[in-house]
């Protein structure tokens, strides 16, 4: 299909590759990669597949060091999260004492 390719009502068609790539920002976005870091690993993951061994061997590295700062956002998020979910339930428990 031709870039930009479009339907007769005039809405945007996309491939199962433009999704699949759509795919992987929308699960960057929430974990605050940059639009830099979303185009770089998307740059490894086209080229993983087309280079030699030793050329994988480099992308692959870079791909566990995505790998890595992807588990310690979610790490880091899940921190915060246990401590909003702490302060909902100190609040909530605030409530309860004053409404008796």
């Amino acid at each position: 299909m031709p870039c930009g390719a479009r339907s007769e009502g005039g809405f945007r068609l996309y491939t199962c590759a433009d999704l699949d790539r759509l795919a992987v920002i929308k699960r960057m976005k929430p974990l605050g990669f940059t639009l830099e870091e979303m185009r770089d690993l998307l740059d490894i993951v086209d080229a993983l597949p087309r280079v030699s061994a030793a050329d994988g061997t480099a992308l692959i590295a870079r791909l566990e060091t995505f790998h890595r700062a992807a588990w310690q956002r979610v790490a880091d998020l899940a921190g915060q999260l246990a401590t909003a979910q702490g302060f909902a339930d100190q609040l909530h428990e605030q409530l309860a004492l004053h409404q008796r």
